[in-house]
C-alpha cells in the first residue's frame, strides 16, 4: 500500500471514531447508494464487457431462464417452461402478461427479434462466445418460439440463464444499440429511472414485476449507483454515509475496514481462479518442463494452502482440477500434489537437474502472490526471474510462442460450466500450453453432447489425464472484497455480481 493510501486510510479513520454509525441515510429513504470506479460507456449488454454492464442487465433485464443462485438450478424466468427437441433445437413456453418498462407488451416477437439481432454478425456484438452458439430463433405462436442450435452445445442453459437478456423488439428498432445504451428498457425487478452519463444511474423498483418470477419481488425501493473513480473517496463515503456499498477492495483495504464501526466486510470466492501454465512442447524451446517430473515437482513445491489463506483471504480456496469446483462437470477427484518441497527437489534432481535451474516466471496481476511463488520455487532450487506485464503484452508474447512459465487467471466470465474455462485453455489453441490431443478429443465430445451423464465422464477423464501429466498448477480461488452498512442483508455469488434484487434491509 502507498503512503498517500496509508495516510487517507489513517485520516478516514480516525474521522470514522466520531461518526454514531456508518450509511444510516440509505435504509431510512429505503435507497440503496453503492458505486463502482470505471465509467460504464453503454448499458446495452450486448456491446459492453465491463462486469458493470452485467449487474446493470441483470437488474434492468430478464432472460429465458434463471440459474438459481444457490442451488444452481436452471428455472424458467421469461420462459414458462422449455425442452430439448434434439441436440441442436430448443422450444420455450413464454409467460404471458409482462410488460416491459415502456409499455410494451413482452411476447415471441421479442424472444425472436433479439436473438436474431444479437446472431447476426452485422451487429457485431461484443461478446460473442455468448451468442455464436445459437443459428436463430423462429416464432412457433404468439408465446412460443424454437431456437436453434448451430451444434450441440449443451451449456445453452446456463448462457440463457445470464448472457442473453430479451429487448423489446419496437422499442429497440427504433432507437438501435446508442439509443438503448443511453436509455435501457426491460422487463427486470428495477427500471432505470435517471442517468447522468459517466456519473450516476439510478433504479426504481419495478411495481409491475410479474409474481410468478424466480428472481423474487425486489424489496428495497430505489438503488443509486455513482462512479467513484478513486477508491479512497469510496472508502470515506461508506464510512460517512454517502455510500450503502462497494466492492473490488483490496484486501488491506478490506482488512482495515474490519475495524469499523457499522461497517460489514465480505469476502466473498469469486469463480476467477489461478493457475500456473508450463510448456509441455517445446514451443519456446527445449525448457525443463517437457519433463513430466520437472512439472510434479514444480506442483509440489508451492503452499497454495498458505497463499489461499494468508495472501488470498476470505473464502479462498485451494482448486485441484482445471476449472472452478462449482462449475458442471468439474471434479475434485483428480490427483493431487500436496506441499512437499523434499518431494520436489527429489523429482528435480531424478530429471537431471539436481542443482535445480533458472527459468523467467510471468504474470499480470496480483504480484505479490507471484512473489510469494518466486519464493517457493527458489526453496527447491529453481530460480524464478519475475516478469510482470500488462495483459495485453503477455497474451502477445503467449501467442508468439515466447512465454515457457506463467501464472494466469481465468474468471469463465461467470458461466458455470467447465466448457468456459477447461475447453478454452486444452484445445490445442494459442493458450493450451499442453497440447494434448487425448484431451482435446475428451472436451470436445463433452461439449458437444448434451446427455449431462456422459459429459461428465468425458470431463472426468480429461480433468484426471490434465492433473495426471502436470500440465498446470492448479492454484486457489480468488475472493471479491465487498463493505457494505450492517443495515443491508447481502449475498455474494461466485460471478461477483451484485443482486441487489435478492437484497433488503434489516
Amino acid at each position: 500500500m502507498s503512503r498517500r493510501i496509508l495516510s487517507t486510510l489513517v485520516l478516514i479513520f480516525i474521522v470514522s471514531a466520531f461518526l454514531v454509525s456508518a450509511a444510516e441515510a440509505g435504509k431510512k429513504d429505503d435507497t440503496l447508494n453503492f458505486a463502482w470506479t470505471k465509467e460504464l460507456e453503454t448499458m446495452d449488454r450486448y456491446y459492453n464487457t465491463a462486469r458493470e454492464g452485467m449487474i446493470v442487465s441483470r437488474h434492468i433485464c430478464d432472460d429465458l431462464i434463471f440459474r438459481d443462485p444457490v442451488t444452481y438450478e436452471y428455472k424458467p424466468l421469461l420462459a414458462k417452461s422449455y425442452k430439448w427437441i434434439d441436440a441442436t433445437t430448443m422450444e420455450f413456453e413464454l409467460r404471458q402478461g409482462i410488460t416491459f418498462h415502456n409499455g410494451e407488451k413482452f411476447d415471441a416477437d421479442d424472444v425472436v427479434y433479439t436473438i436474431n439481432f444479437v446472431t447476426n454478425p452485422e451487429n457485431k456484438v461484443l461478446v460473442q462466445q455468448n451468442v455464436d452458439w445459437m443459428a436463430k430463433a423462429e416464432k412457433l405462436g404468439p408465446y412460443k418460439v424454437k431456437l436453434y442450435l448451430k451444434k450441440p452445445f449443451p451449456a445453452a442453459l446456463e448462457y440463457l440463464g445470464g448472457n442473453v437478456p430479451i429487448y423489446p423488439n419496437e422499442y429497440y428498432a427504433k432507437v438501435g444499440p446508442k439509443g438503448f445504451g443511453q436509455k435501457p428498457v426491460g422487463t427486470g425487478p428495477y427500471k432505470v429511472a435517471e442517468i447522468e452519463p459517466g456519473k450516476k444511474i439510478v433504479f426504481v423498483k419495478n411495481e409491475n414485476y410479474f409474481k410468478d418470477s424466480p428472481k423474487g419481488q425486489p424489496a428495497i425501493g430505489k438503488l443509486v449507483q455513482r462512479t467513484i473513480p478513486e477508491m479512497t473517496t469510496q472508502i470515506a463515503e461508506l464510512m460517512t454515509g454517502g455510500l450503502d456499498w462497494i466492492y473490488m477492495l483490496t484486501p488491506e483495504q478490506a482488512l482495515n475496514l474490519e475495524k469499523v464501526r457499522g461497517i460489514k466486510v465480505l469476502r466473498g470466492e469469486d469463480m476467477r481462479i489461478a493457475f500456473i501454465q508450463m510448456d509441455v512442447t517445446g514451443r519456446t524451446g527445449d525448457t525443463p518442463f517437457k519433463d513430466l517430473r520437472v512439472r510434479r515437482a514444480v506442483n509440489h513445491a508451492i503452499d497454495r494452502q498458505a497463499i489461499s489463506k494468508n495472501l488470498v483471504g476470505g473464502e479462498s480456496r485451494v482448486v485441484h482440477a482445471a476449472c472452478f469446483p462449482s462449475q458442471f462437470g468439474c471434479t475434485d477427484d483428480v490427483m493431487k500434489y500436496e506441499y512437499h518441497p523434499e518431494k520436489a527437489k527429489k523429482l528435480l534432481a531424478e530429471a537431471g537437474y539436481p542443482n535445480g535451474f533458472e527459468v523467467d516466471f510471468y504474470g499480470y496481476r496480483d504480484r505479490q502472490y507471484g512473489e510469494a511463488m518466486v519464493g517457493y520455487l527458489q526453496a527447491v532450487g529453481i530460480k524464478a526471474n519475475l516478469k510482470w506485464l500488462q495483459y495485453s503484452a503477455l497474451r502477445d508474447m503467449t501467442q508468439g510462442d515466447k512465454v515457457a512459465f506463467v501464472m494466469n487467471t481465468w474468471g469463465s466470465y461467470g458461466v458455470n460450466d467447465i466448457s468456459n474455462i477447461t475447453g478454452q485453455h486444452f484445445k490445442l489453441e494459442y493458450n493450451d500450453f499442453a497440447r494434448d490431443p487425448q484431451v482435446r478429443d475428451w472436451l470436445q465430445e463433452g461439449d458437444n453432447s448434451v446427455d449431462s451423464s456422459h459429459r461428465k465422464e468425458v470431463y472426468n477423464k480429461a480433468l484426471k489425464r490434465i492433473a495426471e501429466q502436470a500440465y498446470w498448477v492448479p492454484l486457489f480461488s480468488y475472493v471479491a472484497n465487498y463493505a457494505y452498512t450492517q443495515d443491508l442483508v447481502f449475498t455474494s455469488q461466485p460471478d461477483a455480481v451484485p443482486r441487489f434484487f435478492l437484497s433488503k434491509w434489516k
